[in-house]
């Protein structure tokens, strides 16, 4: 017992040591450890951050507080497509075989310019005198005029209607889009002797496009509509295009819209024109070197129907002379 309160005294006389010593150099006690419990209680979620949206700072320099704000998009009025009728059906997407031309929704028919600028437009087209030279014809059948010898178209307009053009249909009665109105009888201004012996309703006023009356018996090209919209119309002109404007060159009439129908001719057909040059090319892939025609043999090959007939409707048809000087080139 007497050694155990020495061993007593001892133990506690060590532990007033060691807590001097720890006053003295002013190490504090460590704090008790968490048990492994506590460690893998679980921790609270945390809190999400609050965006304020519509915070602004308290300072704005100058150039910001100048700028125009930026359109808020959810007030924009919505926007309604307008669907625009087609000119040419889809394939596969009607049982009709020919379709109508010139047919317009009812909604459509508002004139988009003035009537008295559509009335001296329309009195405009018949309100010209001749002022060119009658055009002369080559031994090759080339025809030429004096003031653009450029120019030089080997069918002239009423060989081209009696061969069979447009399917029949180009002086059809035509609503214009941008004139608000329909044009029709202006076939009635060609030279009556173009039209001797024509059937008029199946060659020019065919209210739909026969294949059969083209000279190559095949379909090609756009129609008058398609051509407005494209913007290649000049109305001012010739409300009909390019033919049209050929049928009163050719009798006489200058207008300012003669450079670019001339252009137009001479980059489709001209001596370096797309469709001469690739009409031309595809004898050559096909070996032939004789102009495919009506009268050919049935069992030589057809060169493109279509390229002769795009051809054709822009009063040139490739002759046996342009095919021999290409393969020779």
């Amino acid at each position: 017992m007497i050694g155990m309160n020495a061993y007593e005294e001892r133990r506690r006389e060590k532990i007033k040591q060691n807590q001097a010593l720890l006053a003295e150099l002013d190490i504090k006690p460590l704090a008790p450890q968490k048990s492994r419990n506590d460690t893998e209680r679980k921790a609270p979620p945390a809190k999400r951050r609050k965006i304020d949206q519509g915070s602004v700072p308290s300072r704005t320099s100058a150039r910001i507080a100048s700028a125009p704000s930026k359109p808020s998009y959810h007030d924009e009025p919505d926007i309604k497509a307008v669907p625009l009728p087609r000119s040419v059906a889809k394939k596969g997407g009607s049982s009709k075989t020919k379709q109508e031309l010139g047919s317009r929704p009812k909604e459509e028919t508002e004139p988009l310019m003035p009537v008295q600028d559509v009335e001296a437009i329309c009195a405009g087209w018949t309100a010209w005198e001749a002022e060119g030279a009658g055009a002369t014809r080559d031994e090759d059948g080339n025809f030429h005029f004096d003031d653009y010898p450029d120019f030089t178209p080997n069918k002239s307009p009423a060989e081209m209607i009696r061969e069979g053009c447009f399917g029949g249909s180009y002086y059809r009665p035509l609503r214009s889009k941008k004139l608000g109105i329909v044009i029709e009888d202006d076939w009635q201004e060609l030279p009556s002797e173009w039209l001797e012996g024509v059937d008029v309703p199946r060659y020019l006023t065919n209210p739909t496009y026969d294949p059969e009356v083209n000279k190559f018996k095949v379909s090609c090209g756009q129609s008058i509509e398609e051509w407005e919209a494209s913007g290649w119309i000049s109305h001012a002109h010739d409300v009909r295009g390019w033919f049209q404007w050929y049928t009163r060159f050719f009798r006489g009439r200058r207008c300012d819209d003669d450079d670019r129908q001339v252009s137009r001719w001479k980059k489709c057909v001209g001596e370096t024109g797309r469709w001469r040059r690739m009409l031309l090319k595809k004898y050559r892939q096909l070996g032939v070197r004789e102009v495919w025609d009506d009268g050919a043999d049935e069992d030589a090959p057809e060169v493109s129907p279509v390229m002769h007939q795009t051809c054709h409707h822009w009063a040139f048809e490739v002759r046996q002379q342009h095919l021999d000087q290409y393969w020779a080139s």
